[in-house]
């Protein structure tokens, strides 16, 4: 069994000791981040240490603190602390100001910096692993929080012509729509409205739902043919959505168990300056995590 650091237990950790990585959220029991993290390090020759901790979004500020108080070299944040971690850095990349997003912090001196990896991990799971195009497909996003913001920038960057973002608090979406800044690609529409958007070559969930088990009622009219449907969760999580997609006859219905191992190798990267064969991982995970009908 995984164990999990509360907010309130980080061991001390000593300098003989291997460099101390983790991955912040509520819930965290169930993060493969752990288990991805600590097989590159042995793929690589890596010492290292990679534990959850899990942290409210309230209590996040302190339980870094005492991370970076006892050796703490650098951590992945998820749900729902991506947009909290963003506020937490002494600086930021590029692609996570523009997300105001953080989902990989590097200790810097007496501070964090912040990046986003997220987007670059969809971008990689679906043009190199799946083998398909993102250039020239009308998008839906749905959900506005941290991983919906840093994927709409990746997506519009890989060559999407239009971006079109519901939430079901519409204020959030109209507010990414305003940080992306392009009125003629990105637009937002409200929930219930949704039967009378048209059709989309690809669907994006990246709701929280599936984490609740709750179910997203879509119309079938939303699936241009040959539609491409993506949930950033994988799993249980990603379950609901899935299903909905192969119901209404998607061409492709994937999760998101590449995309975070690709957003992890990115993570990875910057850490530690080797980047980790992904390919092999992909597939021991795949056998364990059920998902993808085509996998």
């Amino acid at each position: 069994m995984q164990m999990v650091e509360s907010e309130t237990r980080v061991p001390y950790m000593t300098a003989s000791e291997p460099a101390q990585y983790a991955v912040f959220g509520q819930p965290v029991a169930h993060s493969l981040s752990p288990r991805i993290h600590n097989a590159f390090a042995r793929q690589l020759g890596i010492a290292l240490e990679y534990r959850p901790i899990e942290t409210s979004a309230e209590g996040f500020a302190a339980a870094l603190k005492k991370f970076a108080d006892h050796a703490g070299a650098g951590a992945n944040v998820t749900l729902p602390l991506k947009q909290v971690a963003a506020k937490a850095c002494a600086s930021l990349s590029d692609r996570a100001r523009r997300a105001d997003s953080v989902n990989t912090l590097s200790r810097s001196g007496d501070g964090w910096h912040g990046d986003s990896t997220d987007g670059v991990g969809l971008i990689r799971d679906i043009t190199s692993r799946h083998r398909l195009f993102v250039r020239g497909r009308r998008t839906l996003l749905l959900g506005a929080g941290g991983a919906a913001r840093a994927v709409a920038f990746a997506l519009l960057d890989a060559g999407v012509p239009e971006l079109t973002i519901a939430n079901r608090t519409p204020e959030r979406a109209d507010a990414l729509a305003d940080a992306i800044g392009q009125p003629k690609r990105v637009h937002t529409r409200y929930w219930d409205d949704l039967g009378n958007w048209g059709a989309f070559d690809l669907l994006i969930n990246a709701t929280s739902a599936g984490h609740g088990g709750a179910a997203l009622s879509l119309p079938s009219s939303l699936l241009a043919p040959r539609a491409v449907c993506y949930d950033l969760s994988y799993g249980k999580a990603a379950f609901g959505f899935l299903a909905w997609a192969r119901s209404v006859g998607a061409e492709h219905a994937l999760d998101g168990l590449g995309m975070l191992i690709e957003q992890a190798a990115e993570a990875f990267e910057l850490w530690h300056g080797q980047r980790p064969d992904t390919d092999a991982l992909y597939a021991e995970l795949r056998a364990y995590v059920p998902g993808n009908a085509e996998d």
